[in-house]
């Protein structure tokens, strides 16, 4: 199953299910809540995690609704998409992320629309990224995608191999690496995913201790609707949530 399908087939949990027929505020209110309840559950500042508002598939009337309630940063799976959007809603300030798979041969437009890109997942995307940012004059965030669970079905790069890239990659003049991110296997129970967001974490702590110019590795890009609070138990600081803000997706 390709990355972007598995995304697709991923089911709420019954809390989302409970909020299926709610507005986008109270549906985002709800969501809110439960950020800062698991953060400060685990004694972490619910300021440190931010709500990634993924918008994949959604009109941009229903993303501008979102906006007005208080979303800041919205997340895009496809670049085409995305561009229609961006240009819609280009009168309100937020920040567009994109989290999708991303060929090399958009990574012209990519750089020019999103604020930070989720899913590097090779040396070569990096190494077009870099080019085009060069091209326009900006120094793109990224973060880099790790196959934490590796899957062969799924994208990013081989555990065992992360720190070789990242530091390969962070030598790039034109991209600032400012962490990681992951898609752990599906389960229905999020404690099942407990493992992969732990072993990203231990993956993050090991890169930095290793002190690569260039790496920041501030960020862990974790979670999605069914699994954010034990994302954000073992260290998400951006969670990547769909389903529980905007429904279920046609």
């Amino acid at each position: 199953m390709h990355f972007l399908e598995i995304y697709i087939t991923t089911q709420p949990n019954p809390k989302d299910i409970e909020t299926m027929t709610q507005s986008i505020p109270t549906r985002l209110e709800k969501v809110n809540e439960r950020i800062r309840a698991a953060a400060l559950a685990c004694g972490r500042d619910p300021e440190t995690v931010k709500l990634i508002a993924v918008s994949k598939t959604v009109p941009a009337d229903r993303v501008l609704a979102a906006i007005q309630a208080g979303v800041t940063d919205l997340g895009e799976n496809y670049v085409q998409e995305a561009a229609e959007k961006i240009e819609t809603l280009s009168k309100e300030t937020v920040s567009w992320h994109f989290i999708g798979h991303l060929q090399s041969n958009k990574a012209k437009y990519a750089v020019k629309l999103f604020d930070l890109i989720h899913s590097v997942d090779s040396v070569k995307l990096a190494k077009e990224l870099d080019k085009r940012s060069g091209n326009v004059g900006k120094v793109q965030n990224i973060l880099v995608q790790v196959n934490i669970s590796g899957e062969k079905t799924k994208s990013g790069v081989e555990t065992d191999l992360a720190i070789e890239i990242v530091r390969e990659i962070a030598s790039l003049n034109n991209l600032s690496v400012c962490g990681l991110m992951t898609m752990p296997p599906y389960f229905n129970a999020p404690e099942k995913v407990r493992p992969y967001f732990r072993a990203l974490k231990a993956l993050q702590e090991i890169i930095l201790k290793k002190c690569i110019p260039n790496v920041s590795m501030a960020e862990l890009s974790m979670g999605m609707s069914g699994d954010f609070e034990t994302a954000i138990q073992e260290g998400a600081t951006l969670v990547r949530v769909g389903t529980a803000i905007f429904g279920q997706r046609a």
